[in-house]
């Protein structure tokens, strides 16, 4: 391999980082699922699902942005390039994935397909993807009917539960795109029968324009054009994309319709003539030659149709390039080889260190997926609750539903999303832990996916950056500042030292609007406790901490209120990092510094009436209710709420000090004048490890009082990582009775058979990538002041004590090992089965889930959650970094 080789994918990175070649313009932008989503609701009572529902997909034209099968479009999503099947007994095309409504699966939406994404390099300069289609009719109704069926404490009924792939009676059909340049791509369709018979198997590669012209009067006459030419090419007319001409292999049968809605649905206009979006549907599943043209249209499908033997492979070959020219497809896959060379090349750089082979393969799925998921969001608040001026006025309800406090909200970004087909919209904090495993890969787009969630445009003008599009307004946990800082030490490790210190001061200076939206929005009494609501862990919780029963007053959160201290402490860290190119920041650093210090002191004696929020017999963190009259009533779930405020750690080296002088200078006064916050925190002046300090909630013995219990395998620990609920609450579940309502929480390993929250989001018991890597980030900030002299009992109970860092990378293992091969060549994300355990390659075509099972290590959830569980590849960049050192 070339040393060219070596650096092409890096200079292409580099080149879009500086403006000078757009290699971004065309990704995998394209989403998994458009139908069922907010922006496309225009119903009464606010049920997405219904209002645009999977059967209606393929004939309604979508308002906000397309979707399809291991797709790509441009950065705008003006035009869409995607893959449809048809295996002639489907009742529909297969041309997007299908999956459960959150009322139709036992344990809530879930897609119901098996893909891959098997690779991708950060500038899209190769992607490759991997979709498995049965031979049978694809059992929809089946799995919708047992889906209903089924109870919460039976599994999910899957695809293969369904008996269709048995005998490998399905094909692999492989989607590659290279790209030659930036608006010049390649595309390679390779599909394999597996089955013991011939099958058939139509081909449907399909391009089209998203429909802009339908929302606003007098568009029309800007419609774009897709046009057979006489050469045999296609060319592609966009009023703003310009001119692009496709070409292809073969002779297929060209197939136009307008991606316009089909009029007829439902009878409305039953007069109505097209051709309509689902034309293609209509001529190759139903025969009605009719619903298409063979000249032009809004939308192309090119019908390839093949009839493989066992084992028998067939390839279809197209070119999509920017200009009038007709361009020859690479028969002979040049362009691909040169780019699977490419990213060879640059997956040997960033796996230097990692020698296993497979977890080099686990590093490169990981870094497929986190790419492959970046979605184009488009969603303008006020235009979709005021409606389209051609379009019927959106229903009154409307204006006192969903997001109407967020009128200022109007996006068309791309971002990276959690899953593209269960979440394909973006999550504040799901995107934050995102932009760490994407800081390996492209620096510069982690940082702008920071900075862009706090644009005007998506930050509310009082400072709250917005959840997610079911309901903007609920309360993320503030990571934000954190992962901005860790982003900004990946980058300037990548450029030798050299921070981008632009970019942490443009991020700073937003969030201290958003801090200042914290403190006066969610300390409701003034008092340093806070009050987040959902945070993203009520799942683990008594009740719905963003509305409390009847009867219950305030909720003051442990993990609400810790969070907020680790969010003090990050943002002193930046300002500190600033502060020593600028000293304007130091007195700002000592502001997030006495702001710590009163959130430690309210944890301990909140407003100074001899409670707080640290339990003394149970040595544990819980949340608080204030009963009306009868005092606070603790909630004591052990669960990772009470683990939160050990991620509120900071350790200061002295040299720090030493070049901020006036920073000292205040931290000791306060230190020194005001001794019972001092005492809460630290020994300020007993330094720890070469003299450094620390700023922490929780002195050695408290923090070895949450461990004791952490790492015991009875109730957290578990073979492959931290328990979001203790084991001990599966023989003990803890129970509250009060105001005549009955509340219990017990642990189940998996989905929870508590229907108190709905869906698969109800999780009492599994582990939790985002939250074990917070807490091994803070064992090792722990151990940098502690050191080695500091030793904790590991596991619980076992007689063998270890330091706080060899603890973290005993677990960091346990994490690893969820997708590694174990000692009988299994993954334990699998569970007790592998899909498809006889097709080739089934075992290294990984999932990176939502979350795992708290036993056994199952993945749970959404199934192509590579947002943060991505989280795997710092995972094992920081073991092999380590293991170089």
């Amino acid at each position: 391999m070339s040393e060219l080789d070596g650096w092409a994918e890096r200079r292409r990175i580099a080149e879009q980082a500086r403006a000078e070649r757009p290699w971004s313009l065309w990704g995998p932008y394209l989403a998994e699922r458009q139908w069922g989503t907010v922006r496309e609701d225009y119903s009464r009572d606010g049920n997405a699902w219904r209002s645009l529902p999977h059967e209606e997909a393929r004939s309604r034209a979508y308002r906000w942005g397309e979707d399809g099968l291991a797709g790509l479009c441009d950065e705008r999503g003006q035009m869409c390039v995607s893959l449809a099947l048809w295996n002639g007994h489907d009742h529909i095309l297969k041309e997007r994935l299908f999956g459960l409504a959150n009322e139709e699966g036992n344990h809530g939406e879930d897609v119901k397909e098996i893909y891959h994404y098997l690779d991708a390099v950060p500038s899209h300069a190769y992607l490759k993807f991997l979709y498995r289609y049965p031979h049978a009719a694809y059992p929809y109704d089946e799995l919708v009917r047992e889906g209903q069926r089924r109870g919460r404490n039976e599994p999910e009924y899957e695809l293969e539960d369904t008996g269709i792939f048995r005998d490998n009676s399905f094909f692999d059909v492989t989607v590659e795109y290279a790209k030659e340049d930036v608006d010049d791509i390649h595309a390679v369709i390779t599909a394999v029968n597996r089955g013991a018979e011939a099958a058939d198997l139509h081909i449907v590669p399909q391009v089209w324009f998203r429909n802009t012209w339908s929302w606003r009067e007098g568009a029309t006459q800007r419609r774009p054009n897709l046009k057979l030419r006489p050469d045999g090419g296609v060319a592609c007319e966009h009023p703003r994309l310009g001119s692009y001409r496709l070409s292809f292999d073969g002779y297929p049968d060209p197939l136009f319709c307008e991606n316009d809605t089909n009029l007829r649905l439902h009878g409305s206009e039953p007069d109505a003539i097209g051709p309509f979006k689902d034309g293609f549907h209509a001529a190759i599943v139903d025969g009605d030659d009719s619903a298409v043209s063979r000249e032009s249209g809004t939308k192309l499908g090119l019908h390839y149709f093949r009839r493989l033997e066992p084992g028998e492979t067939t390839r279809v070959t197209l070119r999509l390039s920017a200009g009038t020219r007709l361009r020859p497809v690479d028969r002979e896959g040049t362009i691909i080889h040169r780019r699977i060379a490419e990213a060879d090349a640059f997956y040997d750089s960033l796996q230097d260190g990692i020698t296993d082979a497979d977890a080099r393969g686990i590093f490169r799925q990981a870094a497929a997926g986190l790419i492959w998921s970046k979605q184009l969001y488009s969603y303008d608040v006020r235009l979709w609750l005021k409606g389209d001026p051609s379009q019927p006025v959106p229903p009154k309800e409307r204006n006192e539903g969903r997001n109407i406090h967020w009128r200022h909200f109007a996006a068309a970004d791309v971002l990276s999303m959690p899953d593209k087909w269960e979440y394909p919209w973006f999550a504040a904090w799901d995107l934050a832990f995102h932009c760490l495993p994407l800081a390996l890969l492209d620096p510069d787009f982690a940082k702008k996916q920071l900075l862009l969630l706090t644009r005007e445009w998506y930050m509310h003008p009082n400072g709250q950056l917005p959840a997610y599009e079911w309901e903007f307004g609920d309360a993320n946990p503030p990571v934000h500042a954190w992962a901005t800082y860790r982003v900004f030490e990946i980058d300037r490790d990548r450029r030798g030292g050299r921070g981008d210190l632009a970019f942490l001061e443009g991020v700073f200076h937003k969030l201290l609007i958003n801090f200042t939206w914290w403190v006066n929005r969610k300390d409701a009494e003034g008092r340093n406790v806070f009050q987040g609501g959902f945070l993203g862990l009520d799942n683990v919780g008594v009740f719905d901490r963003s509305r409390p029963p009847p009867g219950f007053g305030r909720i003051h959160q442990a993990d609400g209120t810790a969070w907020m201290a680790m969010y003090a402490l990050n943002m002193m860290r930046i300002a500190l990092e600033l502060a020593l190119h600028n000293d304007v920041y130091e007195s700002t650093a000592s502001k997030f510094f006495e702001h710590f210090l009163l959130i430690a002191e309210a944890m301990t004696d909140m407003g100074g009436e001899g409670f707080g929020l640290w339990d003394e017999d149970d040595e544990f963190y819980y949340d608080e209710v204030d009963i009306p009259g009868g005092g606070m009533l603790p909630l004591r779930v052990r669960s990772v709420v009470g683990l939160v405020p050990l991620f509120a750690v900071e350790v200061i080296e002295p040299w720090v000090l030493q070049r901020l002088p006036d920073f000292a200078r205040r931290l000791n006064w306060l230190l020194e004048n005001r001794p019972h916050l001092a005492c809460l925190v630290s020994r300020w002046d007993e330094g720890g490890v070469q003299d450094r300090k620390l700023l922490s909630l929780l002195r050695g013995h408290r923090m070895k009082a949450l461990l004791r219990r952490m790492l015991d395998e009875a109730e957290f620990l578990s073979v492959h990582g931290i328990r979001s609920l203790s084991k001990a609450h599966r023989d003990q579940p803890y129970a509250l009775n009060e105001f005549g309502a009955s509340f219990t929480v017990r642990y189940d390993p998996a989905d929870s058979t508590s229907n108190m929250f709905g869906g698969n989001s109800n999780w009492r018991g599994p582990v939790w990538m985002p939250m074990n890597y917070l807490i091994l980030e803070a064992l090792r900030r722990f151990h940098t002041y502690y050191g080695d002299d500091f030793l904790v009992e590991y596991p619980t109970g076992s007689g063998e004590h270890k330091t706080l860092s060899a603890i973290a990378d005993a677990l960091e293992d346990r994490l690893i090992s969820l997708f590694a091969k174990n000692e009988d060549g299994h993954r334990p994300f699998h569970g007790s089965r592998t899909p498809i355990p006889d097709a080739p390659g089934s075992d290294e075509a990984l999932l990176f889930h939502e979350f795992f099972d708290g036993d056994t290590g199952r993945g749970l959830g959404a199934s192509h959650q590579t947002g943060w569980t991505a989280l795997i590849l710092n995972l094992l960049h920081n073991r092999a970094t380590r293991s170089e050192k």
